[in-house]
């Protein structure tokens, strides 16, 4: 899938694994790598190194940005079902599954919002490996998706190993995809 483009306007793209965000101005030179969920990973030459761009930034790819349906957020429970559901469009850019797939959330909280404060989310996620530099990239994926639900205020995303994960964590649907089924 890998190929190249010219970015056709600035975007701010996220530093794998690094997290933090950095200005890609237009013009510059990209492969993208991979298009999983609503976002892309990009090798930038320039800077030797990858970067995730937004799927809201598709444009200055020359890509069509991905729509994801609208689910309700009405009451908790269906806020908390469409944390998940957009925790599902979170990968890490090296492997073609979801997070939630991998088994990587452990938990979702959701706090509603009183007085016209909108609610809280808070999530528990690990990582394949204690050694994996992809932990900062990957929960700022996972807290920027849950802070673009409606009626979201305030999202947390917390790396943590206890208990460690294991492949017996991957969902029947993560299994098949990586060929485990």
């Amino acid at each position: 899938m890998s190929h190249s483009v010219s970015l056709s306007r600035q975007v701010t793209a996220i530093r794998i694994p690094g997290g933090d965000s950095v200005p890609l101005p237009a013009g510059t030179e990209v492969t993208i790598t991979q298009a999983l969920g609503d976002t892309f990973t990009v090798a930038v030459p320039s800077l030797g190194g990858l970067f995730r761009i937004a799927g809201s930034d598709a444009d200055a790819l020359g890509k069509t940005a991905p729509t994801a349906d609208a689910a309700s957020t009405e009451t908790p429970a269906d806020l908390k079902e469409a944390a998940w559901a957009a925790l599902k469009n979170c990968y890490d850019p090296e492997i073609p599954v979801n997070i939630v797939d991998l088994g990587l959330v452990y938990t979702l909280d959701v706090t509603p919002g009183t007085e016209g404060k909108g609610a809280s989310i808070a999530a528990q996620m690990t990582l394949t490996a204690p050694g994996c530099g992809m932990g900062p990239a990957i929960a700022a994926d996972a807290r920027a998706k849950l802070l673009g639900l409606p009626g979201v205020a305030e999202a947390t995303v917390v790396v943590v190993w206890d208990p460690p994960w294991g492949p017996n964590r991957i969902s029947p649907a993560g299994r098949e995809k990586l060929g485990m089924a």
